[in-house]
């Protein structure tokens, strides 16, 4: 008889385990969802870092594109932000005769 129980009781105690590894908070199923479940968040994180990569190389062009055109402007055109006195400096000609 106390063999008996003794194996009664080993073998609920490995239904018990096999019952938590299909059917417990960390079974098989649940792992595999959860990986699932990580691989999909990983594809979305690396799509919003393109995206985020790409607004910013934007925002940088944006940012030395202007820097480009206002230099370009004041040299080129004389441009004048406001509250700023522009003066211009121009080479003194020389005098053309002959030695």
């Amino acid at each position: 008889m106390g063999k008996h129980l003794v194996s009664a009781a080993l073998i609920l105690l490995i239904l018990i385990l096999q019952a938590q590894l299909w059917f417990g908070r960390g079974s098989l199923p649940a792992v595999a969802h959860l990986t699932e479940q990580l691989k999909t968040q990983n594809q979305h994180n690396q799509q919003a870092q393109l995206a985020n990569d790409r607004l910013a190389a934007e925002v940088r062009d944006l940012k030395e594109g202007l820097e480009m055109v206002e230099e370009k402007a004041r040299m080129e055109l004389g441009m004048v932000k406001p509250n700023e006195i522009y003066v211009q400096i121009t080479p003194a000609a020389k005098a053309s005769g002959s030695r």
